[in-house]
């Protein structure tokens, strides 16, 4: 049997595939113009600026050569709203003083003790009895932690989160009483080295200190809101 001949497909005329192309080139114009103004708006959505927000932390945090815990830094801004103490500096006495609270052991060899370090009488207060020398004195655990006993014996452990104990262990306690120290020894005057130097008496310590704030504090503001709009 004879094979049939296959029936040529007509095709579309030059003119009509110029219309063809004509009439697309404005519908890819839009779906592209739509495209780009859709991935801008969902680039204003929450999940997007927080991953810009983080992205721009971890730049920050690479001039430094321990990143600063990022939930810390809420801690040290609250600080500073209520002691004046520049949160950068305080976050420089956790730096120098505990590595962050990242060090094996909260308690030094000489008797300071949590994440910022007191010494047990600058806590409770010098007017206890037992407090002498470089003042660990005799002081029990109740007596250390009772705001009631803080508050009579002149010291600066402030109970920050209101659970009715004033813990140097506790990290908002911790913090919020190095602010109440540094604040009452002329940080929130601006007299920072002198803060710092009653803090501990030491240059060695002092400039430590002074070295990281000065770090910090060229990106107080960019830290201070990146975090604090990432927790929104």
């Amino acid at each position: 049997m004879a094979n049939k001949k296959k029936k040529n497909q007509p095709k579309l005329s030059p003119s009509v595939q110029l219309g063809m192309i004509a009439l697309l080139i404005p519908i890819a114009i839009t779906v592209c113009v739509f495209a780009f103004f859709a991935w801008k708006e969902l680039q204003t959505l929450t999940i997007f600026e927080k991953l810009a927000k983080q992205k721009e932390l971890e730049e920050i945090q690479q001039n430094f050569d321990m990143n600063i815990p990022e939930q810390y830094i809420p801690i040290y801004v609250a600080a500073e709203e209520k002691y004046g103490v520049p949160w950068t500096l305080l976050a420089a006495h956790h730096r120098v003083e505990t590595r962050f609270s990242s060090m094996s052991s909260l308690v030094s060899p000489a008797g300071a003790e949590g994440h910022l370090q007191f010494m047990p009488c600058t806590f409770v207060g010098w007017k206890h009895s037992s407090c002498s020398g470089l003042g660990k004195g005799d002081i029990s655990k109740t007596e250390l932690m009772n705001p009631e006993i803080i508050q009579k014996y002149g010291g600066y452990g402030v109970d920050a989160n209101g659970d009715g104990i004033a813990d140097p262990y506790d990290i908002e306690d911790a913090i919020f009483s190095a602010a109440n120290y540094l604040s009452k020894n002329g940080a929130v005057d601006g007299h920072i080295r002198q803060a710092v130097y009653t803090y501990n008496h030491s240059d060695e310590y002092v400039n430590k200190v002074l070295h990281y704030f000065n770090l910090y504090n060229d990106y107080h503001d960019e830290l201070k809101e990146v975090v604090l709009y990432k927790e929104k």
